[in-house]
């Protein structure tokens, strides 16, 4: 997954097309969460989290068909994360015009506990590729029956011994790791059309 930088150009062109229901459900699978998840780590309630987001989601459609991308600007998720953290940003300012106390002794644990902007982007990206794991994992999942997914996901995910996990699901300890293995190709490969190639 080295080259998960970049959001498949593809992907970027079919949500010009707001009729493409099944470009922009991929696309909201994948980065709703993120920005959901960075709106909650910046100390968002989850109703304030799921305004934003999607308030973050309808910049995106009416940006995007304006949108010439060019990767060598810059990433897409890249130009998300800014068009996010200035959306939270919003949020604050409009926050600090209207004072309104917390009554929680924990909100200055958590003001120190705030990431600086270099940490911020740095968990984007992170659970960004992890979402896209996840994206893709859920993908794949209906193509396996339930003993080789299963082989995969208590070794890979889980971490158990393969000669545990053979035991288990009544399988030999080679058809775990093959078992295993076929997954997580396929899991890569489902990766591999997510992105640029």
């Amino acid at each position: 997954m080295t080259q998960s930088d970049a959001t498949r150009p593809s992907l970027l062109v079919r949500i010009k097309d707001h009729r493409d229901r099944q470009a922009w459900g991929q696309f909201v699978e994948i980065y709703a969460p993120l920005v959901y998840d960075m709106a909650r780590r910046r100390g968002l309630q989850d109703s304030d989290a799921a305004d934003l987001t999607q308030e973050v989601l309808r910049s995106v459609s009416a940006a995007v068909v304006r949108m010439d991308y060019d990767p060598r600007k810059g990433t897409f998720r890249g130009w998300l994360f800014t068009v996010t953290r200035n959306a939270l940003n919003t949020f604050f300012e409009a926050q600090q015009r209207v004072p309104r106390g917390s009554g929680d002794s924990a909100v200055q644990a958590w003001l120190e506990e705030r990431p600086v902007p270099e940490e911020e982007s740095a968990v984007w990206d992170q659970e960004y590729q992890t979402r896209l794991l996840a994206y893709a994992a859920d993908q794949v999942r209906a193509s396996f029956e339930d003993a080789t997914w299963q082989a995969f996901w208590q070794t890979a995910v889980e971490g158990k011994p393969g000669k545990e996990v053979a035991a288990s699901l009544g399988m030999t300890v080679g058809a775990v790791y093959i078992a295993k293995s076929r997954v997580l190709s396929r899991i890569k490969d489902q990766v591999r059309q997510l992105v640029d190639e």
